[in-house]
């Protein structure tokens, strides 16, 4: 495939530079005491109900003036710069539960949560709980460890820091689009290679009548726009399995270019999380990652953030390939770790 065979380098919003979006403060949304009530009064509301049942719908969670804000940022989040981060919401004076019903009504406002694991969590724990990520079905959020860029398994995933840690964790954004051109630039004959189907091991989540790992591009080329689906350590654990397709050195080569490209201080940003802060990522077409951390020594002052996975209504379409990963690629309706015996929950406590 020349360059002229590849789709066309992109010029949208998503298309981004690190230094430059650190020196803006455009992504970062900030919450008033007014949207703060409205907040509180609506987590008052759900869990005044009997029985108790988390508010998985916005009508469940009404918010009269803060919706409009949430509307303009999931605008931006999926026609836009690709992220934000809404601050200013008072955890340390709520309990985890409230915080968590919190979390919950606010992402239902931007799509429907999807199940993060094969418990059927809706609502995710980050935080170490002593696992080794060299067990090959163990996922990296377990551990204290460095992530690597990566993407997750739906539309947009978001974050709710209820605590720091120590030191370390930050968070790392790269915009995948802009890796994309920039391998177009440099290299098109690498580039091409990541539209190959890719094999992505499940670690060990397997949902019936499926291989042990999925098979879709790095780079996908769709009803006019670019989508992107990755995870290094998950590609190249895959090839454990006798039937993936096997990575061929220029594969490899392309790979490693990509990771290269991400880890490149001129195109990613770091941030750093406070309590109370969320921030919110549209997966298509963007990677996140984490800096390694070392947490507090007292159990209950230790790094803990909440996380959702959302399918959003205004979402772009996907190719059929995705379904392997998402279950379907139904706009609203897709995404997540669903196997036979997954039974959607919230947990508060986990």
């Amino acid at each position: 495939m020349t360059i002229d065979a590849l789709p066309p380098e992109q010029n949208i919003p998503a298309v981004w530079y690190g230094p430059a979006m650190m020196a803006s403060d455009a992504w970062l949304v900030r919450v008033d005491d007014h949207e703060v009530a409205e907040v509180e009064a609506a987590v008052a509301a759900c869990l005044a109900r009997k029985p108790l049942r988390p508010p998985t719908a916005a009508s469940d969670f009404p918010l009269p003036r803060f919706s409009s804000k949430l509307a303009a940022l999931g605008n931006e989040l999926l026609e836009g710069r690709g992220f934000a981060l809404l601050r200013g919401l008072p955890v340390e004076r709520w309990t985890q539960e409230q915080a968590a019903y919190a979390f919950v009504g606010i992402g239902a406002h931007l799509g429907s949560a999807r199940s993060q694991n094969a418990k059927g969590h809706l609502l995710g724990h980050v935080r170490d709980v002593g696992l080794s990520s060299n067990d090959p079905n163990v996922r990296i959020y377990q551990t204290s460890e460095r992530q690597t860029f990566h993407t997750d398994s739906c539309d947009v995933v978001a974050l709710l820091c209820l605590r720091r840690s120590r030191s370390g964790g930050e968070s790392l954004l790269v915009s995948s689009t802009t890796i994309y051109n920039e391998m177009r630039r440099r290299r098109p004959d690498l580039a091409r290679l990541l539209f190959d189907p890719i094999a992505t091991d499940r670690r060990g989540e397997v949902p019936d009548g499926q291989k042990p790992f999925f098979e879709i591009p790095v780079f996908s080329w769709h009803q006019g726009r670019l989508t992107t689906i990755y995870h290094r350590p998950y590609i190249d654990s895959a090839q454990r399995f006798t039937d993936a397709p096997r990575l061929t050195a220029a594969h490899i080569e392309a790979l490693d270019l990509f990771d290269a490209l991400a880890e490149d201080p001129a195109l990613h940003m770091q941030m750093s999380f406070l309590p109370g802060d969320m921030q919110f990522v549209h997966n298509h077409v963007l990677l996140h990652d984490r800096n390694g951390f070392i947490d507090w020594p007292e159990p209950e002052r230790r790094r803990h953030l909440l996380r959702l996975w959302l399918a959003c209504p205004g979402a772009r379409a996907l190719p059929e390939v995705f379904a392997q990963r998402y279950g379907s690629v139904t706009i609203g309706d897709r995404g997540g770790i669903v196997l036979r015996d997954t039974v959607p929950c919230v947990p508060v406590d986990a």
